[in-house]
């Protein structure tokens, strides 16, 4: 694919031959990393899976801001992490870091020189240090507890300066240890939705039971109401649809505004709830996510679903979830 890819780059403008040149050199970086990968990553896993303290991330430069990024994911998957800027660490920040704690420090050339006095200090107080560099004979590489070695391959600027295809192997090296430990943890969406309850993510790691209308809100009727009381409930309750229970409190069927429209006839206000009621009707339990539930609405092509105790029928009803929920949500 990468050679059919650069055949077409011959044949285009010279701004889209540079930008596919830049992401085909930035993927074969990312290839070759993925193909160094060894004991040491596995090793660097065991490091921080035992860690009685947090992970400190550093780096200078372009590799701040992977640093910044890499820590930031560490956190929001469950380990605890945090940035600190080897600027900040000479001026007192320093004292944030404690001999339970783990350092990685990002560097390409591994002699960035305002790494020093960090490195120095995990030196001192025997903290141990994970290099992430291109380079295994700079002084980083020879003084770091373990190396996570970077390939040495060109970066995508035509110049060979600007950090491209270096930072992108970094990001991406960072991005592999926070999901080779949220993996190792068996770190689950439910622990995901506990760190991210905020905004559409956190909305649709909600579970259904935390947002469903429950209580008197439920509309529900017998199966022996007579119909003229279900369309005076169902009109009250406002979701379009009424749960059938039987004498057990089980729910046994559903009716819809489609099976008023299937029933119409001179005497519909005559009959049961049971004699227009939809049997073994559509049902989801609490602890589904809302992103799912969402699916499931679409699959099924209704707008409303009815939460019960137990997915085995019969079973009571606790709650009913709507499609305007999930639009208040944001969550569509």
């Amino acid at each position: 694919m990468l050679k059919a890819v650069a055949r077409r780059v011959a044949e285009e403008s010279p701004v889209l031959e540079t930008a596919r040149t830049t992401l085909l050199t930035e993927i074969s970086g990312l290839q070759a990393l993925a193909a160094s990968l060894d004991g040491n990553f596995e090793e660097a896993i065991d490091m921080i899976t035992t860690l009685s303290g947090r992970v400190i991330i550093s780096g200078m430069g372009k590799s701040a801001h992977v640093a910044r990024k890499v820590a930031a994911t560490l956190a929001s998957t469950g380990q605890p992490a945090y940035f600190v800027h080897p600027g900040e660490a000479s001026h007192g920040d320093l004292g944030m870091i404690t001999p339970q704690d783990l350092v990685i420090v990002f560097s390409y050339s591994g002699q960035t020189q305002e790494l020093n006095s960090l490195i120095a200090y995990t030196r001192r107080f025997n903290i141990p240090l994970i290099a992430i560099t291109g380079k295994e004979t700079g002084t980083l590489a020879k003084v770091a507890t373990l190396v996570l070695p970077l390939p040495e391959v060109a970066e995508a600027c035509p110049m060979g300066l600007a950090p491209t295809t270096s930072t992108t192997m970094m990001m991406a090296l960072g991005d592999a240890l926070a999901m080779a430990l949220l993996s190792q943890r068996g770190f689950s969406s439910k622990d995901f939705r506990i760190l991210h309850p905020g905004g559409n993510l956190g909305n649709s790691l909600a579970r259904v039971g935390d947002r469903m209308h429950k209580g008197g809100e439920l509309p529900l009727v017998k199966e022996d109401t007579p119909m003229s009381d279900v369309l005076l409930e169902m009109s009250a309750k406002g979701f379009g649809c009424i749960g059938v229970t039987n004498d057990q409190g089980f729910l046994i069927g559903v009716i819809t505004d489609g099976d008023l429209r299937r029933h119409m006839s001179p005497d519909l206000l005559t009959q049961k709830a049971a004699d227009i009621m939809t049997l073994n009707p559509a049902t989801i339990l609490p602890d589904t996510l809302m992103a799912q539930a969402l699916a499931f609405l679409n699959q099924k092509s209704i707008t409303s679903l009815f939460v019960v105790e137990s997915l085995t029928a019969p079973a009571k009803p606790c709650g009913i979830i709507h499609i305007h929920d999930f639009l208040r949500m944001g969550v569509i």
